[in-house]
């Protein structure tokens, strides 16, 4: 489940900002801090635990790196020095993914933006460098790609070669044109694609997710040119082919739920005459109960389905519709593929109200619609 940067979420009582941010946290973060000569390591404990409460996630970060640099050096260089003095051993080398680190290292971030953004520049990007070994600094890039695009994207160009594959992630995913959580940046969304042309055809998936998330961004605002990219990647041979096979698919599935005619293209989903119908589903449903639906596809020829569904929702100002994966298969001549969906309709779902009425089911085969039916929503059994 999708958490916002209030940190809520994950069910009834639970905080992630309090599972990430509480004594014990911060004593581990105090004694990253204990080797820097006078730092009070009690005195900031007391000081940050005291201030966690009725803050969000982010601003827990925020107040904590205040508690950080009340006794820190003012001026900047100084500042930066004693912070990479106290960074923690760098992320495993070894690791391939799911790395991210631990947010309470994001401090040096957020003090490089608040103290070095205007007047230290390139000493707050060498301290993001050192930082994003140990924490993801995705957050933290994107004001100085605001503030100083053409010496930040210079930057950029280099770390993309860069050993560390913190470091090389830290390229594709700070500049993505719609990171969750973050900050906008005003880039041309175009510009990052010469970072992921060299980003492609890294070895490690921790890199390769970033660069297919990213494509995902791109292809809600430049779908065509996505679907070009991709292919020129995959003639270069330079990834590996089932890994430039993963990245495609992952790149591609907002086009894919869109039925964008290339990116099925160049999935092999290619239009065909295929028939289906819903051979079962019930005439009414109520909220918390379960959808269940059969629906049988036949072709002429031999044909590779990618099979969605959309689920069309009663609204009192208009209907919704929410697309949802189904299956991918192949449909052969004479033999009908037969797919069953159980879909529970819960009534306190996150994303969106159920509300009683006529809703729909809509059959989409290799991004055209083939079948439909209704169905009525009734009330939650009392």
């Amino acid at each position: 489940m999708a958490r916002g940067p209030d940190g809520q979420g994950g069910g009834a009582g639970f905080s992630l900002a309090d599972q990430l941010f509480n004594a014990d946290t911060l004593r581990d973060l105090a004694q990253d801090y204990a080797v820097l000569p006078g730092f009070d390591t009690a005195r900031f404990h007391a000081d940050a635990l005291a201030g966690l409460e009725g803050r969000g996630l982010l601003q827990r970060l925020d107040w904590i790196a205040t508690c950080v640099e009340a006794q820190l050096p003012s001026a900047f260089p100084a500042m930066a020095e004693v912070l990479e003095a106290a960074l923690p051993d760098p992320l495993d080398p070894s690791l391939k993914d799911d790395d991210f680190g631990r947010f309470i290292h994001a401090v040096p971030g957020i003090l490089a933006v608040r103290h070095g953004l205007e007047d230290h520049r390139d000493r707050a990007l060498d301290l993001i460098y050192e930082a994003t070994k140990r924490f993801s600094m995705e957050f933290y890039i994107r004001p100085f790609l605001n503030r100083w695009p053409g010496q930040t994207l210079a930057r950029l160009d280099d770390w993309a070669r860069d050993d560390n594959y913190h470091v090389r992630r830290l390229v594709s995913e700070g500049t993505r044109p719609r990171l969750p959580w973050a900050a906008n940046i005003t880039l041309d969304p175009a510009v990052p694609l010469r970072f992921l042309d060299v980003l492609h055809s890294d070895p490690t998936r921790y890199v390769t997710r970033s660069v297919a998330n990213h494509m995902n961004d791109l292809s809600k605002v430049m779908p065509d040119r996505v679907v070009g990219r991709l292919r020129d990647w995959q003639g270069q041979g330079r990834q590996d082919g089932r890994e430039m096979d993963w990245l495609t698919r992952h790149a591609l599935r907002t086009a894919v739920k869109r039925g964008e005619p290339g990116a099925l293209d160049l999935l092999g989903y290619r239009p065909g005459h295929v028939t289906a119908r819903i051979v079962a589903m019930p005439t009414t449903v109520r909220i918390g109960e379960a959808l269940e639906f059969v629906v049988a596809l036949e072709a002429d020829d031999a044909l590779p389905v990618l099979v969605d569904y959309r689920l069309r929702f009663f609204r009192p100002k208009g209907p919704a519709e929410k697309v949802f994966k189904l299956k991918t298969g192949k449909v052969v001549p004479g033999t009908p593929l037969r797919l069953t969906k159980r879909h529970v309709l819960k009534g306190n779902a996150t994303t969106y109200t159920l509300h009683p009425g006529q809703h729909g089911v809509i059959v989409q085969v290799n991004g055209q619609d083939v079948a439909e039916a209704a169905f009525d929503l009734l009330p939650a059994q009392a």
